[in-house]
């Protein structure tokens, strides 16, 4: 038996450790519970702090969570006089999910932070977890929403084991109805009647898709896809200790990996007149990843469908004229590394859809362009500057105005912070809607009349105010967040701190945790919170400091751990979002680099301004992306990381999700994936290594970690593992043994960090 087999165990209690640094004392068995309960029993001694408000669907009101005396309660503001009303019954709404979910439920802890209104008040919808639910506001009753559509693995495998949703498709006008009969699209009057069939080339291989039946407005033409499976990969986890019975059971997924054939979708325009089909070309669109849904022009004349090609270097958005079937490519944004799918806003303008508001990196900086549908050329940029449009809240065609939230605008303030603005189509009249220094996120009236502006820093609690759209002028404040009593039981807002990265100009944003009684004097090990994934910066810029998920492993996370004697802190390094295109592409085909020399230069920058920050003896800890860094860390920078846990990582991208990793690996698999593979660097492995997965993980593949165990092994390593049964992707974070993960995680730093 091999040293590393011998080894192989999960972590003791914490018993008498000797420390580095003689000041500092091992924390005990009380202190460590203290940190357990921490989150619970911090979170529900502020007051009056709102989430970002939702619009009824008239305008007239708008609603939004907020914290009072034991938890969470969901009110509706009139928008007119701003007379406030509780949302609903919490105590019946509590008791009617009690009842639909089979669990408790308490009126103070509903488990969802946003609904939306259904219809005229008498009902609301909101998402819990992975699930859609409706409940009735007359009768109090809840029910989850059965999804009618065929689900698709990472969007674009469809499961083939689910019937497709094929209930007919009325046209606009309310004569007929579209449907898929035997492959095959026909049409026939409504409610029945005898039906054309409008093709014959359909079959079990190469189907017409009932669910992307499409109807012009002139009840004319229809464009669906025709569509060739893809490969059906399936995950196979075996649970082991199911509840209710004794025996293991196999549980199956679909779920593409990198490389596996895709579903090719062919868009197929029919006039349904005259029974004439056209295909369209798709040598504007080869080797497609993914189309979006057909989208007809108001005019009927012509639809649209967004395209990007395998490997994510190019998108566009394909035109077909409906009276020709002649297809032209209305906008194409081309990229050396990768088109940032998440920021690939496109509105098409006007009632034949002459114009596009597209957003683009090409200058370098996510902007806005107004795009010549018809040619394709850039009839004007709309934002420009050193600096990221972030999200788009209305294009307003009859005023040719946007409104959008962007990021480092403002010189002199942290560049992540968002601020509201709205701008002329034609660049011009930029005006900012939220002055304030802080993180801001908006909702605008339907009427856009009005928006509901939340801000807060983490230093700042959120601030609701509701504001004039036109200018941004508060017409009155909606909430202010009390945090008294939290500061009267110990909080204290994170350090913010900067340091230049590895080009000796970028600056680099993070946060530090110090623990609540800390001492300049004394020496503390250092440990790091990282979540490295190129689809967006995670270091906070909100105040609520518990995550806004159940187990959010934010700011009172981090706190829970300092306690125990450690300065922990989060970093955004290079290959993050949100900065410019050349701050993004350090991701580009290089996942195992997370970062880690701007990192590292933040922590010494650090150290160099505080003694008392011990660069000498850093951990690191992160789930999913965050985990692969957490290994990543201890195989390629082992002379600076001492010791990681790395939660549910995806340690191999070849063994993760299509979608996630053809986005910054590129297709087809080449090197990039082994490069950053910690299956084929398993041996490079120094420092001391913690790995946590949960048994039946749907997000990343399980075998992912038990793929390192195995070359850890093979490359006589030693590690600690822990496998929990049942657990899920966040499991010790948001699901599961949260106390017990979290005990073993404090457990492991204290005897690495701390222990001679």
């Amino acid at each position: 038996m091999s040293r590393a087999l011998r080894r192989l165990s999960l972590s003791g209690a914490i018993a008498g450790v000797l420390l580095t640094s003689p000041a500092l004392a091992a924390p005990t068995r009380e202190q460590v519970d203290r940190s357990l309960a921490l989150r619970e029993d911090w979170q529900y001694l502020t007051r009056e702090i709102a989430w970002p408000a939702t619009w009824t669907p008239d305008g007239k009101a708008f609603s939004y969570r907020k914290t009072v005396e034991g938890g969470f309660a969901f009110e509706t503001a009139d928008a007119a006089t701003l007379a406030k009303t509780p949302a609903f019954d919490h105590e019946r709404l509590a008791v009617a999910l009690t009842k639909a979910m089979g669990r408790p439920v308490q009126a103070l802890r509903l488990p969802f932070s946003e609904f939306g209104y259904d219809g005229d008040r008498t009902a609301i919808l909101f998402w819990s977890g992975e699930q859609g639910w409706r409940c009735a506001l007359v009768e109090y009753t809840c029910a989850p929403q059965a999804d009618r559509g065929r689900p698709r693995g990472f969007g674009v495998v469809r499961d083939l084991s689910v019937p497709a949703d094929n209930h007919p498709r009325v046209s606009p006008d309310g004569k007929r109805e579209a449907l898929v009969e035997d492959d095959n699209l026909v049409v026939r009057k409504k409610g029945g009647g005898d039906p054309v069939r409008l093709s014959t080339d359909g079959s079990a291989g190469d189907f017409y898709d009932p669910e992307t039946i499409a109807w012009s407005s002139d009840n004319r033409h229809l464009m669906i896809y025709r569509v060739r499976p893809g490969y059906a990969r399936k995950v196979l986890r075996v649970e082991a200790a199911p509840e209710g019975q004794i025996q293991p059971k196999v549980q199956s997924q679909l779920y593409p990996k990198p490389g596996d054939a895709v579903d090719i979708e062919q868009p197929v325009l029919f006039d349904v007149e005259t029974g004439r089909q056209t295909v369209i070309d798709a040598a504007l669109f080869p080797n497609a990843y993914e189309l979006s849904s057909p989208r007809w022009r108001p005019d009927g004349r012509s639809v649209s469908f967004g395209y990007v090609r395998r490997g994510f270097g190019q998108a566009k958005v394909i035109a077909v004229d409906a009276a020709t079937g002649k297809a032209h490519a209305a906008v194409t944004e081309d990229a050396r590394t990768f088109v940032y799918a998440d920021r690939r806003f496109a509105w098409e303008v006007g009632k034949a859809g002459d114009e596009i508001v597209w957003a683009s990196e090409r200058d370098g900086w996510n902007h806005l362009y107004l795009i010549d549908a018809r040619t394709g050329r850039v009839k004007n940029h709309i934002t420009t500057g050193d600096w990221v449009v972030r999200d788009v809240l209305k294009v307003d065609d009859a005023r040719r105005q946007v409104w959008f939230s962007a990021s480092g605008m403002d010189k002199g303030e942290d560049p992540y912070f968002r601020h509201i603005y709205r701008i002329d189509f034609d660049g011009r009249n930029l005006t900012t809607l939220t002055p304030e220094k802080a993180d801001h996120t908006a909702s605008l009236s339907p009427d856009m009349t009005l928006l509901v502006d939340n801000y807060s820093r983490v230093d700042l609690p959120n601030v609701s105010v509701l504001r004039r759209a036109s200018d941004g002028t508060v017409v009155q404040t909606v909430t202010t967040g009390d945090i008294t009593r939290l500061t009267a039981a110990g909080f204290r807002a994170p350090e913010v701190f900067t340091a230049k990265g590895r080009d000796g100009k970028t600056d680099i944003w993070g946060l530090v945790v110090r623990p609540r009684d800390y001492d300049p004097a004394k020496k503390y090990p250092v440990i790091e919170n990282i979540y490295a994934g190129p689809h967006d910066s995670f270091v906070p810029k909100q105040f609520w400091p518990f995550g806004y998920h159940s187990g959010g492993d934010k700011v009172i996370g981090m706190q829970a751990l300092a306690d125990l004697g450690f300065i922990v802190v989060q970093i955004d390094g290079m290959g993050t979002a949100n900065r410019s295109k050349a701050f993004h592409d350090v991701a580009w085909k290089n996942l195992q680099d997370s970062g880690f020399p701007d990192r590292i230069l933040w922590h010494k920058a650090l150290a160099a301004k505080d003694p008392a920050y011990d660069v000498s003896r850093v951990g690191i800890y992160g789930a999913s992306a965050g985990g692969q860094s957490t290994l990543n860390a201890l195989l390629f920078h082992g002379d600076f990381y001492k010791a990681g846990v790395a939660y549910a990582g995806c340690y191999d991208n070849r063994m993760d999700k299509i979608s996630w990793n053809e986005q910054w690996l590129g297709w087809p698999v080449d090197k990039s994936y082994a490069d950053a593979s910690g299956v084929d660097n398993a041996a490079k492995l120094t420092g001391k290594l913690f790995l946590i997965v949960g048994e039946q993980d749907s997000n990343v593949d399980p075998a992912s970690t038990m793929q390192v165990v195995d070359a850890l092994i093979k490359a006589d390593k030693d590690f600690d593992l822990l496998v929990v049964p049942g657990g899920e992707h966040s499991v010790g974070r948001s699901t599961g043994p949260i106390d017990y993960v979290t005990r073993r995680q404090f457990d492991f730093f204290v005897r690495a960090l701390q222990e001679k």
